[in-house]
Parts: C-alpha cells; structure tokens; sequence
C-alpha cells in the first residue's frame, strides 16, 4: 500500500521536476533574448512556470491513481504493462513538444499550439524551412529527452505493486480517491475562479520571459481544448462594439487626394514574401540590403507606417487582397467555406472588365491558397505544378529569378489584351531556408532579401521600358516580416512593421504618406483610387480619407497591437491585459476590431 502511494507522489514529483526542467533548457537555447535578463528573471520564469507544471503533471498522474485503485481489488500483471507503456507514451509526447517548441519559437514568436496540426496536412511544404543540421538536431534532442524522461519513469514504476489488498483495502481506496482529489486540484489549477490555462504563467512586459514560462505540452493541450475557435473575443456587448468600431470608419466615401492620373490602370501587385522595413531598411558595412526599393521609393508614393496583419503568408495574403484582419488563434483560409465568401480586389476588379491573374513558384495548394484564390476572383492561377524550368528547385520551389522572367513574359503578354488586368506575383525567395543563387552577404536571411529586391527591381525596369508604361500601377508590398534584428518580440510594432510602395506610370507625382494604416487598408485604397465601390470591403479604411483615427493594427498569437502617431498599444488576450498604457483608447479600437472580426467570420 505504501509502496503505490510512494508511487503516485513520486510519479508526480518527477513528472514536475522534469517540466520545470524545461525551462532552464529554454532559457540557455534561446540564450541571445535573454542577455539583458537578469538571474532573478531566470528564476521567476521556473516560479510563475510552476502552476502550469502542477497542471500537466496532474494529467499524468491521473490515470495512474485510477489503476492502482483498480489494481487494489483486481490484481493482475496487465497493470503493470498497461502503465508502462502509457508512460512511453506520455515521455514520447513530452519529448516531441521539447523538440518543437524550441524549434519553432524562434519562428513563431509563441509556444506551441495546435497551429503545429495545420502543417502537417501538407508535411512537404512544412519541412521546407528546416535545414538538414536543423532536422538532425532536434530529433536528438527529441531522442535524449525521451530517453531521459523514460529512465525516470521506469524508475518511478519500480515502485508499483499490483496486489489484493485485505485489511486496508477501504482505507486505501478512500485514501486514493483524496489523492485523486488532490490531483484533481493540480489540473484545474487551485481553488480560485480561474482555472488553467496560458495566462497563469505570464508576469513580465517582457514576452519571452512569460513563454519561457509556459509549459509546451500544456499550451499544445489547452489549444487543443478550443473546439470553438470562431466564438472568441466578445469584450463588449454587439451595441456598443458596433459603435465603437463605427467610429473608426471614414465618412467619406471618395479620397481626400488622387494618387493616379487615369482611373483604370493596369495593375501589378508583388506581394514580396518576408520583406519587413527593418530588414529592406539595413545596412552591412554601408551595403544596404535593398538598394533597388530605396532607390525606388523616391519615385513612387512611399507609405511610411504600414503594419501587416500577422506573421504568416497566408493571413497577410488574404489581409492584401481582401481587406480583411488576421486572426490571432486561426487563419480564415484554412476555412475555405467562408473564406470564399470574403470580398476580394480580384472579384471587384473582375467585375469591372479587369482579367485577373496569379502567379507564385510555390505550391498554391498550401494553407488552401489555391481554393481561395479561384474563389475570390482570379482567372488564371500558375504556380510550381505549371513550371519547368532548367533550374534547380529549392525547397519551396522556384527561385524568384526565373519566376520573374516568367512573370515579366506573362505581362508582355496581358497588355496586349483589350481589357485591362490585374497581376500578382507572390515572390518565394526571401523564405527560409533562404537558398538564392548569389552570395552578396554572409547572413543568409539578408543575401535572400537582396536577391528577392534585385528580383523585384528588374520586374518594375522591364515594366518601365514596355510601351504600356504610362498606364501601369505597380504596387510593392510584403505579406509579413522576419524577425529582424534578430531576437524582436512577436508582439512588438517593429516586427509588423512592412513597406508599401506605389510606382509606375500612372502614377500622378511622387509622394510620402505619414498616415499609419494597416496593410488591411490597401484594398479599399486601391478600390478608391480606381473609382471603384469598396462598400463591402467592411475591414478595410480608405488610408486617404478623411477619417477621425489613423492608426496601423496587426495580431500575433492571442492578442492585438494598434499604434498611432500617439504611440502604440498591445493586448495579450492570455494575460487579459494591456502590456502599455501610451494610448488607452486605442486598445478599446483594437478590442472593437478584432470582436467585429471575429463575429463577420461567424456570420459568414
């Protein structure tokens, strides 16, 4: 009897140690956001990580207990086996989210959640990111810590003794149910209203300290528990978010100033994959990274304060091209159902007389970009599965070289057209793994943005030298950053800061607009400047009317930033709580936003 009590309190125990041990292991992989922490930080990150730890151990132990109760009056040697092998189970679990929470926050900016599942529909494109060292390296690490999670346990299990129980065995049983009690305490996370989840770990405005905290197999399992992601975010009751959102939209219905000299340009949009302002922006021993934008956006209209909605191409596409926020705990395009449903530039263009156009070297049916894209107006998609070229593939696909001669050829080919056409190329270069075929800068993150700005430059000089230039609009825009400088918080504005720019021929005079928007904007914008209606575009603002607020907003993982000229704010819906207070107006923006967000999305 004392020997299977000994059992479960230890199993417990170790189980504990053993999620607390994550912690410093984080700490020291990800040493270089932790250089200005200070050793009291270190250990208020074990501290405050605890009761997520107490949590996920309850939900090892619990099954446990529930053997040995059985155990006590059915005594057989299954018990044993049935044990053991749950708890491989479970050091194989652990082991796997270790693994992949250190090998993708450095990606992701967040812990682990169950946007992990949302790749492996696709485990091709997802792998593509991955070096080889980089496979090699966290499947040995997976290996050590199965393998050390697994001695302990067996160890543990050593204690475990299933026999009959004569004298003691109510006392036992009573005993057992208490301890099940007690454990059950551990899982709901103490006696308090609130019960656990993420939010129990964070304490510090510092990010990466609150998701060093967090335990990984505990955020994978609570993400899991969301079976209803779509009814998220009511902070107000629907009269009062409608007003308040009603207040961030422009009365008028026309822009305050033309951009174009004619009203039905061709237009070109590139959609530059990771090209954030703070890395098209540096230099390397005075060699800037992008010279050919820097160069061009003294021609153009250059938008100073554009924001991207999130960090993955998928939402930052559906944010260009249908003026619609990311969400922060889903993406809308892996619901094609409704995201077919969004309006979308394509549609309205097409229905103008516009033919539309696609063109990506990747793989299209990714996140189901591909489904979204046909839905939402384009005629003619050609991607990776309409390629052959006499070229290496990286691991994405294509390299933006032969896309763009490609894409240059295919517009030679649209002006000849009677009507106008709208193109896009979505670039692929400036990816990770970043395998480009120069070598103009040791880092490789900053060679592939160099390769991708040359790339991109060439498409706008062979635009510039057809016939068809005093009629083309050309727009440049990212679908997202990379964190850069290195170690940036996923949160913060800098990470979400992107370039727009406006250049070609149908261009009235160059300009710089200081207004700060969102990359949401664009297509209302864009509509606007057209003479086109853009009434159902209910997201996107009109970034040159007149309008009470300027403000740019994006989301990361569960929350929202919004900044303005005023400053800036960011609320961690984990945390429930704003991580400033320059503005706390805008936050009240920000909530209306993404409640109204969500609510279109469930009415769709």
């Amino acid at each position: 009897m004392r020997r299977n009590l000994s059992f479960i309190v230890l199993l417990f125990s170790v189980t504990l140690a053993l999620s607390a041990l994550q912690k410093p292991l984080f700490w020291v992989w990800y040493s270089q956001l932790f250089s200005d922490a200070s050793i009291s930080d270190f250990f208020d990150v074990i501290w405050h990580g605890l009761p997520l730890d107490a949590t996920f151990a309850g939900y090892v132990t619990a099954i446990p207990i529930l053997i040995v109760l059985i155990a006590s009056w059915l005594p057989h040697r299954i018990w044993q086996g049935i044990i053991k092998w749950y708890l491989v189970a479970i050091s194989l679990f652990t082991a796997a989210c270790v693994s992949l929470n250190l090998g993708l926050y450095e990606h992701w900016g967040y812990p682990l959640d169950s946007s992990i599942f949302q790749f492996l529909a696709t485990p091709k494109q997802a792998m593509a990111s991955v070096t080889l060292w980089q496979a090699i390296e966290h499947t040995l690490l997976a290996v050590v810590w199965f393998c050390l999670t697994c001695y302990c346990y067996m160890a543990v299990l050593r204690l475990f003794k299933s026999e009959r129980l004569i004298k003691y065995r109510f006392e036992f049983s009573v005993l057992l149910l208490l301890t099940f009690g007690l454990n059950f305490l551990a899982i709901r996370g103490g006696l308090t209203t609130a019960v656990a989840n993420v939010s129990k770990a964070f304490f510090s405005e510092r990010m990466v300290l609150n998701h060093a905290a967090v335990n990984p197999s505990f955020s994978l399992l609570s993400s899991l528990a969301r079976t209803d992601e779509m009814n998220l975010y009511d902070f107000f009751d629907e009269e009062r978010c409608a007003e308040e959102f009603a207040s961030l939209t422009p009365t008028a219905t026309t822009p305050s100033e033309r951009l174009l000299r004619i009203e039905r340009p061709d237009v070109v949009v590139i959609i530059a994959e990771s090209c954030g302002r703070s890395t098209i922006d540096a230099e390397v021993e005075n060699k800037s990274v992008a010279p050919g934008l820097k160069r061009l956006r003294n021609e153009g209209v250059w938008f100073e304060n554009i924001f991207a909605s999130a960090s993955r191409t998928d939402r930052g596409v559906l944010a260009t091209l249908s003026g619609f926020p990311a969400q922060p705990t889903m993406s809308i395009m892996k619901h094609p159902q409704k995201a077919a449903q969004l309006p979308s530039i394509a549609r309205t263009l097409r229905s103008a007389g516009y033919s539309t156009h696609y063109i990506h070297g990747g793989d299209l049916n990714f996140t189901n970009m591909a489904s979204y894209l046909y839905a939402t107006g384009f005629d003619n998609l050609v991607a990776l599965k309409d390629m052959s070229f006499d070229a290496p593939t990286s691991k994405w696909g294509y390299a933006d070289d032969v896309v763009a001669d490609l894409f240059m050829q295919k517009l030679d080919e649209y002006a000849l057209q009677q009507s106008p056409y709208l193109a896009v190329w979505q670039t692929l270069s400036s990816h990770e793994p970043f395998d480009v075929p120069v070598n103009e800068f040791e880092d490789r993150m900053l060679n592939s943005m160099w390769f991708a700005d040359r790339e991109i430059t060439r498409v706008v000089e062979h635009l510039r030298q057809s016939p068809n230039w005093d009629n083309t609009l050309i727009v440049i825009i990212a679908d997202h950053t990379f964190p850069y400088p290195y170690g940036i918080e996923a949160n913060s504005a800098l990470r979400h800061r992107i370039p727009m720019l406006w250049l070609g021929g149908a261009i009235e005079h160059a300009k710089q607009i200081e207004r700060y928007c969102s990359q949401s904007d664009f297509a209302a914008t864009l509509l606007s400047q057209l003479g086109l209606p853009h009434n159902d575009f209910t997201m996107s603002r009109d970034i040159l009317a007149e309008k009470p607020h300027e403000f740019g907003y994006y989301t990361f993982n569960n929350g929202f930033g919004i900044v303005s000229e005023c400053g800036g704010e960011i609320y961690d819906c984990n945390a429930e709580k704003a991580l400033c207070e320059n503005e706390p107006s805008l936050i009240e923006a920000g909530k209306s936003i993404l409640q109204t967000t969500y609510k279109i999305i469930r009415e769709l």
